[in-house]
């Protein structure tokens, strides 16, 4: 078995998941020319992906409101009799209200105005710095679209990489899924490799990196809030998607979906396989298949105006070989399995399922108040095997999770304020089973079983409060009480504001909040204590991590262009990392503190003259922690000053853009800068305390044939420079980054 074959993908941090909606709401107010309110106005919202609309008409003051807006990007247009129509767009997140004024002219005047450019800015109410995704960028950013790609998120958002086969984000990979607006809880998020669900299947993706109200649970460093599709974008339609290319990958999809003015369904089958599965120990690509397949769907009803059903349900399986080192004698395997990780000979492996089934009612009371109620289910495992005969440790680690509870929210417009309340809850039953042969005779096999469970409930009130047009304070609480291998009670406060600049529209913001993530049911028994005491370690009860965040930062909106900076610090006690028993399998620990802190820069343009479009995400992060070992498997390590943590990296860039060709083709781009993960062995062969710099390029270009085919031809990493990312004790010892890939996509749409 591998030195640290399970580390990170099998046991890992906790935490509650993000109680938050896919829902906002949109106001406005119509004035003629004098500026006097245009009563009975028709106002229409739609989607600019889809099908989805809603109608409305202005009130004595010349006022509007829609509420229960999924996330997204909309077109509001005004009719008026005597009046020239306009229309305007706007960027919707969850938890937000964007504010839309138009002037009618009189008819004639001025011709209707129809507005091609990018929708207005980020919401002016929000201290959170927020990145939304659509489904376009993820089917033209290079590699986005595939099933196990987390690049949708990695050229997106400023301090995500992926570095040990694990996503890292804002210095930490305790980040929450919510798939329609609903948590997916996994305790053991870290254990599975690829994204909650395939890209392909996601309409829009709101990032929330940081600074959240209470409603939004205390996964500190990353939300990710999924639109799945649900049809609206369809009139029984279906796609085939196929991809193949070099190391013998493949990708492919069959999807299909339709709707009516009150029912839409949506529907995909996915499998996947290829020769470069994980990240691997040294530059050749040795026992590294992978292959998955998975299944997806998504029903909403409108009852009635006032009353809308959702259900979404997805299903995953995958499969990872585990790479290993061929060379003998290098820095890794050394000349009798001395090495830093020997893997030489080693036969790992790695399987994967994930279910989960949600259901939403959607009550809208009237125009100002919302109610969900959201019962969900969740299943998930990691299994790792070795081969009996491995050396020096055969390790078999095997976890299955189930959860089952529910989310109520409730939000409601009262005046200047717009409040937020809810429940969330959550059991959880595990099933754990460990087992090690040692090969080299150290010490005798043990196997150990558990079922630990465990529950989780956490209330949260928040609200924002205008007291002018330009202002918005924020304060929330969230009360969260845990019981597991521990019964820990928190209580979180959560203060912010936005104040948006008059003419200009740049909006300032501010943050301060607690955090608690609770611990990972983890426990262990005679087998692994007793092995643990012979080998001078023991085990402590593992806690909660505990964080506390302040954030600044200003958003800029130019023609269409949007400039977004922040600086952020996390200040965390009882920080989740992992630890091992010698060669054998890996633990969840946390660390007495660890100290996150970093400016982050975002910038996206409009289309320019038509045909281009560029986006960066930069970001300066310094991620520290510092002994000792307060919960889990301990080496009783005395206290230490601050240290970088193996995933820390100071200077992290994607540039990335799309330009339009004639004859419908367009060809997109992206480049990654890392400037080098921390260095675990200075001087073996790399000196200082951070791995070389790196870069990569990665190009696609695409053409549509009619209105039924598209195809495109991809190359990621396309100078084929090949570096050590990676050093540190976790899953599969060293990691490189992966070689050239090329394939090609194409894409066929049918009705039925």
């Amino acid at each position: 078995m591998n030195k640290i074959g399970i580390c990170s993908a099998i046991w890992v941090l906790t935490s509650a998941t993000a109680l938050a909606s896919i829902f906002g709401s949109v106001r406005g107010i119509v004035h003629d020319p004098q500026h006097r309110p245009i009563q009975g106005a028709m106002v229409m919202l739609k989607a600019k992906s889809s099908d989805w609309v809603k109608n409305a008409t202005t009130d004595p003051d010349g006022g509007f409101v829609f509420n229960a807006v999924p996330i997204g990007e909309y077109s509001v247009s005004v009719a008026s009799p005597g009046f020239a129509q306009v229309a305007q767009s706007v960027v919707v997140n969850s938890g937000t209200e964007p504010v839309v004024h138009f002037q009618l002219n009189l008819a004639g005047a001025k011709e209707t105005i129809n507005v091609s450019g990018a929708p207005a800015a980020a919401p002016t109410d929000s201290p959170t710095p927020i990145t939304l995704v659509d489904r376009l960028d993820i089917q033209r950013t290079p590699s986005a679209s595939h099933s196990n790609s987390l690049a949708m998120i990695t050229d997106y958002v400023p301090g995500s990489y992926v570095t040990h086969d694990q996503l890292h984000i804002r210095g930490g990979h305790q980040t929450s899924w919510l798939i329609d607006g609903i948590p997916v809880p996994n305790t053991n998020i870290a254990s599975n490799l690829g994204p909650q669900i395939d890209p392909k299947d996601i309409d829009y993706m709101e990032v929330n990196r940081g600074s959240y109200g209470a409603e939004f649970g205390d996964r500190t460093y990353g939300v990710f809030n999924i639109v799945p599709r649900t049809g609206f974008e369809r009139n029984n339609e279906a796609e085939l998607f196929l991809s193949a290319g070099n190391l013998y990958q493949t990708n492919a999809q069959l999807s299909f979906g339709s709707h009516t003015e009150r029912f839409a369904y949506y529907a995909s089958l996915n499998g996947n396989r290829s020769n470069l599965g994980l990240q691997t120990p040294v530059a050749q690509v040795v026992h590294d298949a992978a292959n998955g397949y998975g299944g997806f769907g998504s029903l909403i009803f409108n009852v009635n105006p006032a009353n809308q059903l959702r259900l979404v349900t997805s299903l995953r399986k995958d499969y990872y070989q585990i790479p290993y080192d061929p060379v003998p004698g290098d820095l890794e395997n050394g000349t009798n399995g001395d090495g830093l990780y020997p893997s030489i000979g080693l036969r790992d492996g790695q399987h994967e399922g994930d279910a989960f089934l949600t259901f939403s009612w959607v009550h809208t009371f009237n125009s100002r108040t919302l109610l969900t109620v959201s019962p969900f289910y969740h299943y998930n495992s990691a299994n790792y095997d070795s081969m009996l005969d491995d050396f020096p440790i055969a390790s078999t680690d095997h976890r299955t999770s189930t959860y089952a509870g529910g989310q109520v929210a409730f939000s409601a417009n009262v005046a200047r304020n717009n409040l937020q309340l809810g429940l969330y809850s959550f059991y959880q039953k595990d099933g754990e089973l460990f087992g090690a042969i040692f090969n080299d005779g150290s010490n005798p096999p043990f196997t150990d079983r558990e079922h630990p469970s465990g529950s989780l409930a956490a209330f949260f009130l928040d609200d924002k409060f205008k007291p002018f047009s330009w202002l918005t304070v924020s304060a929330g609480i969230r009360p969260t009480h845990f019981s597991g291998g521990v019964t820990e009670n928190a209580i979180s406060p959560r203060f912010g504001v936005a104040l948006n600049v008059p003419r200009l529209h740049w909006t300032f913001r501010a943050f301060y909040g607690d955090y608690y993530q609770a611990p990972p049911l983890i426990t262990v028994s005679g087998p692994v204590v007793n092995f643990c005491s012979a080998n001078s370690c023991g085990f402590l009860t593992l806690h909660g991590e505990r964080d506390e965040e302040h954030q600044f930062g200003v958003t800029i909106p130019y023609r269409g262009w949007t400039l977004d900076a922040d600086n952020f610090k996390t200040n965390a006690r009882n920080f989740f990392d992992h630890s091992c028993i010698g060669s054998g399998a890996c633990f969840p620990i946390t660390i007495a503190q660890a100290v996150v802190r970093g400016w982050e820069l975002t910038l996206r343009s409009p289309r320019i003259a038509h045909r281009g479009q560029i986006h960066l995400a930069y970001s300066n992060q310094i991620a520290e922690g510092a002994l000792p070992i307060t919960g889990g498997l301990t080496n009783f390590s005395p206290p230490t000053s601050l240290f970088p943590l193996d995933h820390d990296q100071r200077n992290t860039l994607n540039l990335g853009g799309e330009v339009l060709l004639p004859w419908r083709s367009y060809v997109s781009t992206n480049v990654y800068y890392g400037s080098g993960f921390s260095n675990a062995f200075p001087g073996q062969p790399y000196p200082g305390d951070h791995l070389p710099q790196h870069t990569t390029f990665d190009l696609s270009v695409g053409k549509d044939f009619g209105e039924r085919f598209s195809a495109s031809l991809n190359a990621l990493n396309v100078a084929n420079r090949r570096i050590e990312l990676d050093n540190s004790q976790t899953f599969g010892g060293f990691h490189w980054n992966a070689p050239r890939e090329i394939y090609a996509e194409l894409r066929y749409r049918f009705h039925f």
